[in-house]
C-alpha cells in the first residue's frame, strides 16, 4: 500500500470517527433539553412562548457542535493538506 492510500484511509476513518463521536453528544443534549422544556411547559403553560424561544436558541447552540464536526470531516476528506504534500512527493 502506498502512502497516498494510507492518507486516504486515515482521512476517511478520522472523519467517520469525528462525525460518530461529534453527533452523539449533541443528540443526547438536544433530547434532554426538549424533555426539560416540555416538562416546564406542562407545569407553566402561560410561559410557553418564553420557554419555546429559549429552547430554540439553546438547540441552535447545541446543534452548532455537530455542524462543526461536519465541517471538520469535510475538510479531512476534501481539503486535507497531506494530499498535496504526498502528491508533490511523487
Amino acid at each position: 500500500m502506498d502512502s497516498l492510500s494510507v492518507i486516504a484511509i486515515a482521512s476517511i476513518a478520522a472523519s467517520a470517527l469525528c462525525m460518530a463521536i461529534g453527533s452523539i453528544a449533541p443528540a443526547l443534549g438536544e433530547a434532554k433539553a426538549i424533555v426539560q422544556a416540555l416538562s416546564a411547559i406542562a407545569q407553566q403553560p402561560d410561559e410557553s412562548g418564553t420557554i419555546s424561544r429559549t429552547l430554540f436558541i439553546g438547540l441552535a447552540m447545541v446543534e452548532s457542535i455537530a455542524i462543526y464536526c461536519f465541517v471538520i470531516s469535510i475538510i479531512l476528506i476534501f481539503a486535507n493538506p497531506f494530499w498535496n504534500h504526498f502528491i508533490a512527493l511523487k
